[in-house]
């Protein structure tokens, strides 16, 4: 069982405050168009959508920067964008959250990745994905790990954030890891599948059910299932803990000394889970930055992640949010 008392939980949480924590990998676009449906087309058996408004926020590895300034902490945001007006609008958006640019490269042979979401009466009517998924080349990845170095004395933790859209190399990943184990900082990481089984000697490793499903080639149906393909992720990547998501269910933190421990989710009112995974890893790399144990810490991304997704499209945790949540649980007799 994980508990905390009221007065654990306001020193973890102030802790939070200037936590710098470098967020590695795909950035993105996400834009809304709202409105609402009240017939359907005669040109084809859709909906019309009648647009009331249109919104844009940080996606991707953007997001978890936007969740961990949020927090309190001070992103060091480190990717790719295209040189086209949708990498100008992303570059804006981090601008006015108030954190840092100078790790935003632009590649000209790439479009910035911009996820237009149309959304009529709280439902999603549909997504349109415009991306690239060309593979990094070795001078983005040494400009990219130009910056990693000048930050890297001052960091509090790294998260890799991984949607496979070419940023994350093999090369690149290992280059990473070998410096934060060199400077003792942690590592921790939100996979994909390609590349999945490159993150090694990670402080946490964080894939949801899908994409361990997809990367260990079976169903993960059963406790059973659950308990055997968390243990065979903690040896085969030498990880000292790998938190596998699993939505409904909530999550599995799986510890280097072989404790399990099952965490049932705290959502009352899923409206939309499109960036709770951010929220996750955001939540959790904060917490052990500040010094949280790695159940506590995991306990506290669990809450976070109960609040996001109320909410519909995709919005980062405020500190209030996450302590109300937290105390509820704890107040309920915590995580079994």
């Amino acid at each position: 069982m994980t508990t905390f008392t009221e007065q654990e939980l306001d020193t973890i949480l102030a802790r939070f405050a200037g936590k710098k924590i470098a967020v590695l990998g795909d950035l993105m676009v996400d834009h809304y168009t709202w409105g609402a449906v009240r017939r359907v087309s005669p040109e084809a058996p859709v909906p019309v959508v009648e647009v009331e408004s249109e919104s844009t926020r940080l996606g991707g590895a953007a997001n978890v920067a936007n969740n961990i300034h949020a927090l309190g902490g001070v992103p060091v945001l480190v990717g790719l964008i295209g040189d086209d007006h949708t990498g100008g609008i992303l570059v804006d958006l981090v601008r006015e959250q108030g954190f840092p640019t100078h790790g935003i490269i632009r590649d000209g042979a790439r479009p910035t990745t911009i996820k237009t979401r149309v959304i009529a009466q709280s439902q999603h009517v549909v997504r349109i994905d415009n991306e690239s998924k060309l593979p990094c080349t070795p001078a983005l990845r040494a400009a990219m790990m130009k910056v990693l170095r000048a930050e890297i004395a001052q960091l509090d933790g790294i998260v890799l954030e991984d949607y496979n859209k070419g940023v994350l190399s093999k090369e690149l990943i290992e280059e990473i890891i070998t410096l934060a184990r060199e400077h003792t900082v942690p590592v921790t990481v939100d996979p994909k599948f390609d590349n999945f089984l490159e993150y090694r000697n990670v402080t946490v490793f964080k894939p949801n059910r899908r994409e361990a499903e997809e990367a260990l080639g079976g169903r993960l149906r059963t406790v059973q299932d659950i308990e055997r393909a968390g243990r065979q992720l903690l040896d085969v990547l030498r990880a000292e803990n790998v938190l596998l998501t699993r939505g409904e269910d909530g999550m599995t933190l799986f510890e280097a000394d072989g404790t399990i421990t099952h965490t049932p989710t705290v959502a009352t009112n899923v409206q939309d889970v499109s960036g709770a995974g951010d929220t996750v890893i955001a939540t959790l790399t904060m917490a052990l930055a500040s010094g949280a144990p790695m159940r506590t810490a995991c306990t506290l991304a669990n809450c976070a992640s109960g609040v996001v997704v109320g909410a519909v499209g995709i919005v980062p945790i405020r500190p209030a949010e996450l302590r109300a949540s937290a105390l509820l649980h704890a107040a309920a007799g915590g995580t079994h």
